[in-house]
């Protein structure tokens, strides 16, 4: 019997981590039609690293045989928020695109700029611990025990 990839371990996204930290995986996808151009993919308060791992878009079997244009809005370093499009579909051309995982960070909007879809979007909603919260916290004990060390060698030298 076969195993589903990650029970053993084997998977490239849980090398190197411990048990308790391996990343949870949950199956992600909305819809983009005329009556819901936009989709919202929130960020948790859970103080875990999210991602949105988006695989595949493809038009619906009804969709018109228009230019469907999807564009994602995602925070950026300079804080502007600019639809971006990321995909132009049309069914007698392009019915479907797949994707090698697309990364995202939430908070992040999908909107159907042009085209009444519908439209589907599928992927990952990834969740991790978040590395920066777990490294401070090392990088501090190990600046701990360093500052112990060097007082315990002051003493054993007087």
């Amino acid at each position: 019997m076969e195993q589903p990839q990650g029970a053993t371990g084997s998977s490239p996204l849980s090398c190197g981590m411990l048990s308790e930290e391996r990343p949870v995986a949950v199956p992600w996808g909305c819809k983009l039609s005329a009556g819901a151009r936009s989709c919202v993919v929130e960020e948790d308060d859970d103080l875990l690293e999210h991602l949105v791992l988006l695989k595949t878009i493809c038009l619906g079997p009804d969709a018109w045989d228009e230019l469907h244009v999807v564009a994602v809005d995602s925070k950026n370093t300079y804080g502007d928020h600019k639809p971006v499009p990321i995909a132009a579909l049309r069914p007698s051309v392009l019915p479907m695109i797949s994707l090698k995982a697309l990364e995202l960070v939430p908070p992040v909007t999908f909107v159907l700029q042009c085209g009444a879809g519908p439209v589907y979007l599928h992927g990952q909603h990834l969740i991790l611990e978040d590395d920066a919260r777990s490294g401070a916290g090392e990088d501090v004990l190990a600046e701990e025990d360093a500052g112990s060390d060097d007082a315990g060698a002051a003493q054993d030298g007087e």
